[in-house]
């Protein structure tokens, strides 16, 4: 058996793992996920690239989770020949038929605005890249098949797959596939997904597991220890309680998926609580506002302090004026309030969509805040707000940073290096084969050594892109 590791290699994005095998006598190569690249320039080539063998030749996918990077990439693959099944829990294909077209229509529309602006001659540089259309999108989801939490299903001859709740967002799930290679032993192959903290919002803890010859693990956070929810709590209610006094607007970059709803239920549970005074919340992003109807849809999903969270706010809805926006011109209306608004928009790398609007308007007044709660990429526009440019490139125009930047991390939907090492604890043996993906160079070197030392695992790999190894 082997495995190639397409993406999410020494980077946190773009994650797709190739397993390749030998079974009754003929060659079987499936898919664990198959997402998009994000952040800069250098993103938008590797998106471009070719696959190192023809997409007609996957099997199958196993899609762990429906966030882009992870699923962004599958309306190409479909379009470029792959015909086979996408295995997904019932939530991420929920999700996805949230995110892949909402995907397609954001490049889209990315694309004709700088068209539009070129022509005015006020756009520099190269165009966007729309990497598929709606239509595409849509075909890739008619390939999705469901599979529930804990049932195990066979995916061919000798090769079996069974989810496990990875906590991280809706449906996410931690992929256990079973393989039977001719003349060899069955091994078990376990790919974590992205893996959740424990005790956080909205989700259940992470599902352990016992056993496994070989684990492909994330490392996003794998060099760094989280804050504690009560001091983020801490950190979040100053600033929105600073920022409103100065007469302020907070805006908060989110994931659509996810984290949109997490700060949503941290900033209701909160007034509950009164540590915060009635808030004036928008949530100005279609797709976030579907994901938390939908959210709620999956209410026996959800931890048991978020369900009751949400029984508290649907008995007293006017403790927090919370409106979802429904199209542009309400979203453009937004940037006629000057304080006192709480705006939580997508993408969460501040990289497209209605976000980069809202910095636009915002970014330029100092009593402003921006705050930022989740990971943001090499090359992103977030990540150069968290490194404190002083001035960013927005629509092909410079705006001058006057607001101020917070960095929140305690909402991470990732696990930090103590959680990781908690659910890699859960296995009984050492696997044969531990591989570290998803991270940073740093973050990765980091984690793989504390699984040497703390666990005293040995055979424990940091992968590098389109290399291939034997299992």
């Amino acid at each position: 058996m082997k495995i190639q590791f397409l993406g999410a290699a020494g980077e946190v994005t773009g994650s797709r793992h190739s397993i390749e095998a030998t079974v009754g006598g003929q060659k079987a190569r499936f898919m664990v996920d198959f997402g998009m690249f994000q952040g800069g320039r250098e993103a938008t080539t590797k998106n471009l690239e070719p696959l190192p063998f023809p997409p007609k030749e996957i099997d199958f996918v196993v899609l762990t989770h429906a966030h882009i990077d992870h699923s962004g990439l599958l309306p190409r693959l479909c379009a470029q020949g792959f015909a086979g099944p996408i295995y997904c829990t019932d939530a991420t294909f929920e999700l996805l038929k949230i995110l892949l077209p909402d995907s397609a229509h954001l490049q889209r529309s990315d694309l004709e605005r700088a068209e539009r602006r070129q022509k005015a001659g006020k756009w520099r540089g190269d165009l966007p890249v729309t990497l598929y259309s709606m239509e595409e999108a849509e075909l890739a989801l008619e390939q999705c098949e469901i599979l529930p939490y804990g049932k195990t299903v066979e995916l061919g001859q000798g090769i079996s797959l069974e989810f496990q709740n990875a906590g991280h967002i809706l449906g996410s799930a931690i992929a256990v596939i079973d393989i039977t290679e001719d003349h060899a032993k069955k091994k078990r192959c376990v790919f974590s997904g992205d893996i959740g903290m424990k005790g956080k919002l909205l989700m259940p803890d992470p599902t352990k597991i016992s056993q496994a010859d070989v684990v492909v693990v994330e490392s996003t956070y794998g060099d760094r220890l989280h804050k504690t929810l009560a001091d983020t709590e801490s950190e979040l209610i100053d600033v929105v309680s600073n920022t409103l006094s100065a007469h302020g607007n907070i805006v908060i970059p989110a994931f659509a998926v996810g984290r949109t709803q997490e700060i949503l239920f941290l900033l209701i549970d909160l007034v509950r609580r009164n540590l915060l005074p009635h808030l004036s919340i928008w949530v100005d992003s279609p797709m976030a506002t579907a994901a938390t109807h939908l959210t709620q849809h999956f209410f026996s999903q959800l931890d048991k302090e978020s369900q009751s969270t949400l029984g508290w706010f649907k008995k007293n809805p006017g403790a927090v004026d919370l409106r979802f926006i429904a199209d542009v011109e309400e979203s453009k209306a937004l940037n006629k309030i000057k304080g006192g608004a709480i705006i939580i928009s997508a993408s969460g790398m501040c990289d497209a969509g209605r976000i980069v609007h809202h910095l636009q308007n915002n970014l330029p007044r100092a009593q402003n805040a921006i705050v930022i709660t989740g990971f943001q990429a090499y090359g992103s526009l977030g990540r150069r707000l968290v490194d404190k440019a002083a001035k960013v490139r927005l629509f092909g125009e410079e705006v001058t940073v006057r607001a101020s930047i917070h960095t929140i991390g305690g909402l991470s939907a990732h696990a930090d290096q103590a959680g990781l090492l908690d659910w890699l604890r859960g296995f009984k043996s050492a696997p044969k084969s531990v591989f570290v993906v998803h991270g940073e160079p740093e973050a990765s070197a980091v984690l793989a050594q504390a699984i040497r030392e703390d666990l005293e695992w040995e055979n424990v790999i940091i992968p590098e892109r389109l290399h291939s190894y034997s299992c």
